[in-house]
């Protein structure tokens, strides 16, 4: 078990005053036998309503409206959380349904039939061709697949930070041979449904341990908020999968919450009212072991 100490900073700057709707906020993670909430405080500025729901993936979300006008918006997100991740060591599977291709039981299709239909167009090819390029054995087993697949994404592309804006297009992904996180994540989601593999879209933390060996660096992702997969397999469940950091089911990746498409999960959207001039954001994320914080004190 690891015990995680998260603050997430978000302020908005406008130059002239404007009034706010309802904002949607993905910022506390969904308590399971994976992850328990011990100690949570949302600190918002101006003030106002706040409503919290469970949505239809059972993802916590957060409803909130500030009052009145103002030339700023503050939201701040401080979290204690306890994580307890499984470890893909330990699994001995001797299921032929978790050999490639995938196969799912009527029940478990289901539920997962939304998760396996790709979202997105690739007009000239390029995913389906890079995705043949990965395919091995027929009689991979799946898990070894997806481990391979996380590692070549990881290997394979370009890193480059991106703090605004949607995700690529897969096929842009692969045209461009670079992207971020949520890029990469992305991509091995659609990649996946291609393969009839159930696939989500995952956001969350990353805590970056300072004992990273020299040649591994900084875990990428850390700062911000963070963007994974999670594939569903007979018998094993949903599974992590963090191509950006060629990382799988981590006591480092902190999961917020999941859906279908990454438009679905972003961590606060919302509208404004009137004409903000120009517009500052600024994002911040600090994740550190609670126990160092207890040291410290």
């Amino acid at each position: 078990m690891a015990r995680f100490r998260i603050r997430h900073e978000t302020h908005y700057a406008y130059e002239r005053a404007v009034s706010f709707a309802t904002h949607r906020m993905l910022l506390r993670p969904r308590d399971s036998h994976a992850i328990r909430v011990t100690d949570a405080l949302l600190t918002v500025s101006p003030p106002g309503e706040t409503r919290w729901v469970f949505d239809a993936l059972g993802n916590s979300v957060c409803g909130f409206t500030p009052d009145g006008e103002s030339t700023g918006l503050s939201i701040i997100s401080e979290l204690t959380i306890e994580r307890f991740p499984a470890h893909l060591g330990e699994l001995e599977v001797d299921d032929p349904q978790t050999a490639t291709p995938i196969v799912y039981t009527p029940a478990d299709r289901a539920v997962l039939a939304p998760f396996v239909d790709p979202v997105t167009e690739d007009a000239e090819g390029d995913l389906l061709r890079w995705l043949r390029d990965q395919m091995e054995s027929p009689h991979e087993p799946a898990l070894e697949f997806l481990l391979r697949m996380n590692r070549t994404i990881h290997d394979g592309f370009e890193y480059q930070s991106r703090d605004i804006g949607a995700a690529q297009e897969p096929s842009h992904t692969v045209k461009l041979g670079a992207g971020t996180c949520r890029d990469f994540a992305w991509l091995m989601v659609e990649a996946l449904r291609r393969l009839g593999y159930a696939a989500r879209f995952v956001t969350g933390y990353v805590y970056s341990p300072p004992s990273l060996s020299p040649d591994h660096g900084e875990m990428r992702g850390a700062g911000a908020t963070h963007a994974w997969c999670e594939v569903f397999l007979p018998d094993l469940g949903w599974i992590e999968f963090d191509p950006t950091n060629a990382i799988a089911e981590s006591p480092d990746l902190i999961p917020v919450a999941v859906a279908r498409t990454p438009a679905e999960a972003i961590p606060i959207c919302g509208a404004i009212y009137g004409d903000p001039g120009d517009t500052r954001l600024t994002v911040h994320v600090d994740v550190r072991p609670a126990d160092s914080l207890q040291a410290a004190a």
